[in-house]
């Protein structure tokens, strides 16, 4: 059928573009437009190297636009399978033109030599494809080179047969890759993925996407069992129908790094997707990821470096090394780390929130994230994630009533908090009466929320972050001993020496507990100690930093006491790490 005929086609393009990058050296040896004599052998780096820019879709439908897309995505996947190619990937090259007038400005900002482009015409059953591969530096010899047996054998995999299931695959990509980092962005291509494999079950590409969304979704947003059982067979699956699918054992790394917490078949998964995938930046991501939870910062930071280098514009990578810098409190690198990320994706509200707060944890002042907040359209509140933020920063600047205005106009129930817990819009509305000093309408807030995050609690009982927020909700509410064993249960489950980040988080928690069940003595042990543990830091209120001590309410009861005001007079102490 044409749909068959037309996912074929895509499959082809992607074999030309391989063959086209073997016949370059051929065509352009035989050139009379370059002298023998004059050519200089480039740089290893540049001369493998090659980046596909976004195909233009000359069709009349504008819906063909996503397989216009495909075939990109189709040529960079099959080129990244080549070692010694380096091939960048969609998210760098997504922002630029199809048919660019300054090619060699962008060789130079991609790192590459060599440029791929083309046009889509589809028209009923007929398809024009015209691929055009670019030198960008026309005093150079391209490369050329066999391919290996086994890297044939890669190239030469189709994903599907069915088109339908391709398009489906496709715009699940689409969301899945969006810097945001939303819910709703990885549910939407979870959804979308599922609806691909019903049309194609052997849609193994397919089922290793749908198992890196679902470990993204536990992970970050809703760590239940059917989460973690559905990435887990979903890797598996891709694994059972294409045993050495990169992508599969990708996921299937990512399943052990979110799920399980287990870091060496991880990072062992991992190795045998970069064999597979020597040019795929999510790797190295990943791995400098799991490196990082290890605590193994200066690893990490070389690996961020290195995926950087075969991927110098992908915003998710950029954003994750950020993240590090961030974690170690290193203002200055974090806030041009995230600089660049917005000079992709300058409309990324949630990174601007963040850099904001990190313009505050340098500085100590709140007034670059209200400044960003009012540039916000009032009706863009994903997930709750700005009410939170004009919520929070209100309520440091202990404006009650602006704080109580944030609320009042969401019309979520459940808000999302930065770290990752669904908090019920009563729970924040109690901290604001309790800033208001109006106890008792606090305490019937805080009621009215317990039994939400108790049932959160239930569900996830493993969740160290979720378990700690319990802990300081029953603190709020004066039950001190409950307070006490969730934040030490929260510990106990996710305790720094094995993973540095959530366990550096549910410390900052316990620490908050400590201050509200008035154990100042052991509260402050602890926030002098957090001051210099990597990762003690979040874009909320258990974060552990100078900006966030001076300002924040939360830390009121210490605030009396000479030991906290030492703390406080003094210059943030530096992070320790290996």
């Amino acid at each position: 059928k044409p749909g068959s005929k037309w996912t074929a086609v895509i499959v082809t393009a992607a074999l030309l573009a391989t063959a086209l990058l073997a016949f370059q050296f051929v065509r352009t040896r035989r050139s009379p437009a370059i002298e023998p004599a004059k050519q200089t052998a480039p740089t290893a780096t540049l001369d493998k190297s090659v980046a596909v820019l976004p195909f233009e879709n000359l069709s009349s439908d504008k819906e063909n636009a996503f397989f216009a897309q495909g075939i990109q995505d189709e040529i960079i996947t099959t080129l990244s399978k080549i070692s010694g190619l380096r091939v960048i990937s969609r998210t760098s090259t997504a922002r630029y033109n199809s048919a660019p007038e300054n090619l060699p400005e962008i060789a130079r900002q991609l790192r590459v030599s060599n440029m791929l482009e083309g046009s889509v015409q589809k028209a009923g059953d007929r398809v024009h494809i015209n691929v055009q591969l670019i030198q960008a530096d026309t005093d150079a010899h391209l490369w050329a080179q066999t391919l290996s047996p086994q890297e044939k054998a890669r190239v030469e995999i189709k994903p599907t047969d069915n088109a339908d299931a391709y398009v489906l695959y496709l715009r699940g990509r689409d969301y899945q890759t969006r810097p945001d980092n939303l819910l709703q962005d990885f549910r939407s291509a979870a959804n979308l993925y599922e609806q691909a494999i019903t049309l194609d079950p052997r849609f193994a590409l397919a089922h290793a996407r749908l198992s890196v969304a679902t470990s993204t979704i536990y992970h970050f947003y809703q760590p239940t069992e059917s989460w973690k059982q559905k990435a887990n067979a979903e890797a598996l699956e891709s694994l059972r129908l294409q045993p050495n699918l990169g992508e599969g054992h990708l996921a299937l790394g990512l399943y052990h790094y979110y799920m399980e917490g287990d870091y060496e078949p991880a990072l062992r998964e991992l190795g045998l997707a970069a064999q597979a995938l020597p040019n795929d930046g999510d790797v190295g991501l990943y791995t400098a990821a799991v490196q990082r939870r290890q605590g193994h910062f200066a690893q990490a930071i070389a690996s961020y470096q290195h995926a950087e280098a075969i991927d110098p514009r992908n915003s998710v990578m950029l954003y994750d090394a950020a993240q590090t810098y961030f974690g170690l409190r290193d203002w200055r690198t974090a806030a041009e780390r995230m600089d660049r990320v917005l000079a992709l994706f300058p409309d990324s509200f949630n990174v601007k929130i963040q850099r904001a707060y990190i313009q505050f944890f340098w500085k100590g002042s709140t007034a670059p994230i209200k400044a960003e907040l009012q540039t916000l359209p009032p009706n863009l509140d994903p997930d709750g994630v700005v009410t939170f933020a004009r919520w929070d920063v209100s309520l440091m600047d202990r404006d009650a009533a602006a704080a109580e205005k944030a609320l009042a106009a969401c019309q979520l129930d459940t808000i999302a908090s930065q770290t990752g817990v669904p908090l019920p819009k009563s729970y924040l509305q109690a901290c604001v009466d309790l800033v208001r000093g109006d106890a008792g309408k606090a305490r019937a807030e805080f009621e009215a929320a317990r039994p939400a995050i108790e049932k959160i609690v239930a569900n996830s009982p493993q969740d160290g972050t979720r378990r700690a927020q319990l802990g300081l909700l029953y603190a709020f509410l004066g039950r001190k001993e409950e307070a006490l064993r969730e934040g030490q249960r929260a510990m106990e489950l996710k305790p720094i020496s094995h993973d540095v980040i959530e366990g550096a988080t549910v410390e900052g928690f316990y620490a908050l507990i400590r201050t509200q069940v008035g154990e100042t003595d052991e509260a402050i042990s602890r926030i002098e100690r957090l001051l210099t543990t990597p990762f003690a830091v979040d874009y909320a209120d258990e974060s552990i930093t100078l900006s966030d001590l001076r300002q924040r309410w939360e830390w009121d009861p210490l605030r009396k006491d000479p030991r906290f005001q030492k703390i406080l007079a003094g210059p943030e102490p530096k992070t320790q790490y290996n």
